[in-house]
Order: structure tokens, then sequence, then C-alpha cells
């Protein structure tokens, strides 16, 4: 059985990282991190790793560790000045703000931006403008309401603790509180020209697993979104591609007016799982990362690999700087590990260097400095982080899951393929768990989100 681990992380990591810092220009200090990995076993055979789990199956229970925060939590809570003019109401979505500044927390946003933190973000813009809709029967902002709104938005965000920069992490602006292209905002409108009794009966529950390959509340949001952009032109009389490069990114538009409508008719709550299981499939569907050329491989793994230990060192230092980027999930990873692969085949590297190499899929996600195993891959289920007063921050990760990563072949169906053979957990599930566990692996674990932190610095 795969283990699974619940870091519990103070919420004092910026000490920690200085502490970290200084102790690091210690050459002992330095060793004795590198020499903490003799602590955790690996020597598992690779098959105990990779239980056949069809997605629609719940999968076997990891067990969940918890270990005891090394500082005392600290939480930064502050009244956040508003500008008064916004008409949101966020103290309806009072937990649901709550856990946006824990997902999104002034450490760890950089970290969990793809997973967590962004898809919970949008999540709630979402929800709130659809259920101040109730009211407003608007499901957009003009554009002076949706600057107040946003800053009041962030600056609520911060006062619990959250990043401040989460508009620069997220990408979000403005234009994304308003109806941007899409030509109906209206409810009624909206409400008249789709069949809302079908779209609502389609997403009113969403299985963040069977939704990822049926897509039955995502065709059914892509025939609403069409249908209301439809409203604006009739593209059947126009030619060009600038017309149809337009009217598809009004059909996008669209879809956030289709979200905001049913956040208007699901509470909170539900609203939620829904948005967040409809993020999931799409961020699992994309490798976060940002690779680097790959020609100087080709020098040390091309032609038969003359020298495979110059070969695996060149890949060990090439995949370092894939482990500086972010947390993502195992199915990302496999996303990952398919894109790299076939990057390297395309520098006339033939052999499978990630075997040769030993490259799994813990080895393209953030790594703690000085470890080589560990790696964590978040569960490719969508999930949030957690806060307790006496443990800090947590969320969940896999620190055991030394899948080998695939090498790309022709015979080998895509990651994104809904293969019922899918042999990754897609989420531990709980077990028989004690508060309090601790050993001198976990010694290690409690300092991985501020060692990673300090490797990203480097």
């Amino acid at each position: 059985m795969s283990e699974g681990i619940s870091l519990n992380l103070s919420l004092s990591m910026g000490l920690l990282v200085l502490f970290l810092l200084l102790l690091c220009f210690h050459e002992s200090c330095c060793s004795s991190m590198y020499n903490l990995k003799g602590h955790i076993s690996v020597n598992r055979r690779v098959d105990d790793l990779l239980p056949e789990i069809p997605p629609s199956e719940a999968p076997q229970p990891f067990l969940p560790l918890l270990a005891p925060s090394p500082l005392a939590p600290f939480t930064n809570s502050t009244v956040p000045k508003l500008s008064g003019h916004c008409l949101l109401n966020f103290t309806a979505a009072e937990s649901l703000m709550s856990m946006t500044s824990i997902d999104c927390h002034a450490v760890f946003a950089p970290l969990l931006a793809n997973v967590v933190c962004c898809p919970q973000l949008e999540a709630t813009i979402l929800i709130l403008i659809g259920q101040s809709s109730r009211k407003t029967n608007m499901l957009a902002l003009n554009g002076t309401l949706a600057e107040h709104c946003l800053s009041d938005f962030e600056q609520i965000l911060v006062g619990q603790g959250a990043a401040d920069d989460l508009k620069k992490i997220c990408s979000i602006n403005a234009s994304n509180l308003t109806e941007a292209s899409c030509p109906v905002k209206d409810v009624n409108e909206f409400e008249s020209t789709v069949d809302s009794s079908k779209l609502l009966a389609a997403c009113e529950k969403v299985d963040p697993v069977k939704e990822c390959c049926d897509q039955i509340c995502q065709n059914a949001i892509l025939e609403a979104a069409t249908k209301i952009a439809m409203k604006a032109s009739d593209p059947l009389n126009m030619e060009g591609h600038n017309v149809l490069s337009d009217h598809s990114t009004r059909i996008n538009d669209c879809k956030s007016i289709v979200l905001r409508w049913l956040g208007s008719k699901l509470d909170p709550s539900r609203s939620k799982e829904v948005l967040r299981g409809l993020s999931n499939c799409n961020v699992n569907k994309v490798c976060p990362l940002s690779f680097p050329s790959t020609k100087h491989l080709a020098k040390s793994c091309g032609d038969n690999i003359s020298n495979q230990s110059a070969c695996c060192n060149a890949m060990e230092s090439y995949v370092s700087h894939l482990q500086k980027q972010s947390l993502i999930t195992n199915l990302q990873a496999l996303d990952c590990a398919t894109l790299l692969g076939t990057k390297l085949q395309k520098s006339s590297i033939t052999a499978d260097v990630f075997k040769l190499c030993h490259i799994s899929l813990k080895d393209f996600t953030l790594q703690a400095a000085g470890n080589q195993e560990s790696g964590c891959l978040l569960p490719s289920l969508p999930s949030d982080a957690t806060f307790d007063k006496s443990s800090g921050i947590s969320f969940i990760c896999d620190l055991n899951d030394n899948i080998p990563a695939p090498w790309p072949s022709s015979s080998r169906l895509p990651t994104q393929s809904c293969n019922s053979s899918v042999r990754i957990p897609a989420l531990p599930a709980a077990a028989s768990a004690q508060s309090g566990l601790y050993n001198e692996a976990l010694k290690f674990y409690q300092l991985f989100a501020s060692s990673a932190i300090l490797l990203m610095l480097i």
C-alpha cells in the first residue's frame, strides 16, 4: 500500500526559511540535510505502488501521517480597507472566502497556484457574482464596479493571510468580473435563451472523475454559451478568420456567464464542488512546467549513449530546473513526462533515458532542498489546504509515489485518454490516522515547504 502524508507546516515559515538559509552556509549543516534521506525507505517494488484502480472506483486508502508543527502558528489577520462601492455579499460567502485565503496563503500561493489556489480563487469570484445576481438580476458587473469589487475581494483575502499579489499569480483582472464580449448578462434573457432545466440537471452534481471523460456538464455549458453568444451576431453571414476567432472568444466569455448562473442556482458549497471539479479537468490536461532547451542533452545522451554516467548527470541537472517550479498533480506529472520525452526524441535521443537514469514522476514536482526522495505530488482530484491553530497550514500529497516516468511510444495511450486501466490513485482515501505520530523521517518532511521555497531562491 502506498503511503500519503499530510504536511503540517507552521505559518511562521519565514523564520524557518531564514534559519535554514543561515545554517546552509555552514558545511556540516548542509551535509546533515543531505544525509536525512537515509531515514526514508524507498526500497519498494514498483508493482506495490501501482494498484489497479479504474477511474470510477475509489482508491485504496493511503495512511496520512500527522506530525506536530515545528513552530507555533502565526496568523496575519488585519482589518481590510474596503471601497464601500462593491455590492457583492462577501459576508454571506464567509466560509468560501476563508477557504480561499487558506488555499492562497502568502507562503504557499506560488507553490499551489496552478492546482489549488487559482482554481479556488476563480470559483469564489464566479460564485460571488452568481449569488449577487439573485438580487441584481445581473450576471456581470460593469467596469467601474468590477474594479472596486476586485480590490475589496483582494483586501479581504490579504487581511486573512492570503498573498498580496494574487492578481498577478492567478492572472486575474477586473474584466474577469464583467461580461467581456458576451452579449447576455441579464438573468431573464439568459433563461429565455438557454434550456436552463437541462443545464442545471447536467451540472447540479459533477463526478470529478467521470466528468473529465464523459463531459456531460462541460458539453451542456458549451451548448448554453454558444446559444447566448449567437445573440451578438450571425456568424453564418460573415466571413474571415477574425470573425471566427472573435466568435470563439465570445463563447469563452459566455462560459463565465453560464458558470455564474450555475453559481446562483446552487448553494455556495455545492457550487464550489462543481466549479472545482470542472476546472480540475483542465488542470490535469496540461503540464504547467517550463522546459529549458534540450540541446545539451543530445550531446550527452545521443548516439546510443556512449557514456551512461555523463548522460544521467546531464539528465539530473536538467530535471533539477523543473524541480524548482511548482507542486503538480500525479496526472500532470504524467503529462510533463510525456512532453519531456517527446522533446528528447525530437532531439534525436532514442534510448529510454527515463529508465536508464531512474527518472520517476516525483522528479517533475517541487523538491525539498537537499533530498532526492522528497518530491510531493498533489492528488489529481480537487483538494484544499487546511488550517489548524495548533499545527498551521496543511496540504495532502503523496511522498512515496515512486512510479517510473513512462517513455513515450506509439503503442502507449496518451495520459489524457479516458483509459479504464489508469493505475494512479486520484486521491488518497482517509485511513485510520493518529494525530501526533512522529518519527525521524517526518522531522524532515516538516521542513518540506520551507526548504522547497529556499530551493526556488537558489
